[in-house]
């Protein structure tokens, strides 16, 4: 049986593990706020929260509901727009009355409770406010009337004192009473048999229900997500050490990964929304193999490497370059999964960059992604990895191009030179993300882009174009 509980329900249900939660909460339980939209992660119409025990406290966060086997919400708590009910309106919802923003009201369901998984967070800016409705699509507003609501919930989140805030919230109303015995309530709940074996094995499952949802509902699944154990990002043995099980949302509020690189938050808000965000991992980001994946286009260019237990629980270790043999073709055998990904602590003074092209600004899969890690010392490049996705059947590390930047001098001569040989190392195809001869020039303008992010009183793009 898979126990959790749903708003102030404990669900006990025989459905199979795969099931998407979207699903069981409109059919089965005939709450109809949690709206069917994209069914590919996309509007946010479909948006709940789950919260997770740590630590005797829950932490709720966003998600898209429609994109979420049961089988990652054992043990937690699930709310929908219905659970946040009370005698009145809360003041999210009320905020969206008084400045009208919602018109059709197909998304309005999900702007709420997205907006009260921020009032959760204990986080009081209006800038993290938008951002927590970064997954939420609205056809009919314009966003103005949104934007105005935000500015109210932000003032009254001002409001609250130091202490109990969980209780703050439930006096003002934001959540109801209930929310005050979930902890207790999701300590007794039995623990689901979630053995890895040779089942498919699941993370977030954020690609996998976009590319073929039933046949992954209907499949014998193993979950890696455990209910009580805290994701871990730690400095050991002179290396950052990410557990494989680390949402992107872990890595973009590490304490670790933010003082390794000081411009975390700018590079990773390029990385989906922030329901997405919150349940993709990072093992299956590498696992996935997409040619343009953020986080392996991220790691790699810091080296990375794969900690993998195999079936029988022998580890072995690769390096993430090392890893993908084609188009989706991974060294990785049947059973075994990444446990970890970790890098070596950069050098002094080294520097690295993000960048990614799509055809959305955000919240959309990359037409051509980069990053660079870069050490030069007195105008001479003493170490540099240039890691690209987009261009290559393979998120590709740029061996050649490398290889010719170290112990050259930096100058615009060299970098238009290294530009030449980045198009003979890469092979790109036309698809539906923009032609082969779009996808060069683009990469060749991040190339560039990278450098002049670094050093930009000797290089700008009118010169190097």
């Amino acid at each position: 049986m898979i126990e959790f509980i749903l708003n102030n329900k404990l669900i006990q249900t025989g459905e199979l593990p795969g099931t998407i939660l979207l699903d069981f909460i409109r059919k089965n339980e005939k709450l109809y706020g949690t709206k069917i939209g994209c069914r590919e992660g996309d509007c946010g119409a479909c948006t709940v929260l789950v919260g997770k025990l740590v630590e005797g406290e829950i932490q709720y966060k966003s998600v898209v509901s429609c994109l979420t086997p049961l089988g990652n919400i054992v043990g937690r708590h699930v709310v929908t727009v219905e659970g946040l009910n009370g005698d009145n309106l809360s003041p999210v919802q009320s905020a969206f009355v008084d400045k009208n923003a919602t018109q059709c009201g197909f998304c309005t369901p999900g702007f709420v409770v997205s907006l009260t998984g921020f009032s959760l967070s204990g986080i009081k800016t209006y800038k993290e406010a938008i951002g927590s409705i970064s997954g939420n699509i609205c056809r009919c507003t314009g966003y103005k009337s949104i934007e105005r609501a935000v500015e109210i919930i932000v003032e009254k989140l001002k409001e609250q004192k130091p202490g109990n805030p969980l209780q703050w919230l439930i006096d003002n109303q934001f959540v109801p009473d209930y929310f005050k015995g979930i902890p207790k309530r999701l300590q007794n709940l039995s623990s689901f048999n979630n053995d890895i074996d040779v089942h498919k094995i699941m993370g977030g499952g954020t690609d996998l229900y976009v590319q073929n949802p039933d046949k992954v509902s209907e499949s014998k699944l193993s979950f890696i997500t455990n209910q009580n154990q805290q994701t871990e990002i730690i400095i050991q043995e002179e290396k950052c050490v990410n557990d494989a099980e680390c949402t992107v949302s872990d890595l973009l509020q590490s304490k670790v990964l933010n003082g390794i690189m000081p411009n975390l938050q700018k590079y990773f808000k390029l990385v989906s929304s922030e329901q997405i965000r919150n349940m993709g991992t990072l093992g299956g980001n590498i696992v996935n193999a997409s040619p343009i994946g953020d986080l392996s286009i991220f790691f790699l260019a810091f080296n990375s490497e794969l900690t993998i237990i195999a079936e029988n629980g022998n580890k072995r270790s690769i390096l993430l370059k090392n890893f993908y043999k084609g188009y989706k073709e991974i060294e990785l055998a049947n059973g075994g999964i990444i446990e970890s990904v970790q890098f070596n602590i950069p050098e002094k003074d080294f520097k690295f960059n993000f960048e990614k092209v799509s055809k959305r600004t955000h919240l959309d899969i990359a037409s051509v992604n980069t990053a660079i890690y870069l050490v030069a010392e007195k105008g001479i490049v003493k170490n540099v990895r240039i890691s690209v996705g987009g261009v290559a059947p393979i998120p590709l590390l740029l061996l050649k191009t490398g290889d010719f930047l170290k112990g050259k001098g930096l100058s615009m001569e060299t970098i238009k030179k290294a530009s030449e040989i980045i198009n003979a190392e890469i092979s790109p195809i036309s698809d539906i993300r923009g032609s082969s001869d779009y996808k060069r020039l683009l990469l060749r303008q991040l190339f560039f882009q990278h450098f002049i992010e670094f050093f930009p009183e000797m290089f700008e793009i009118r010169s190097l174009v």
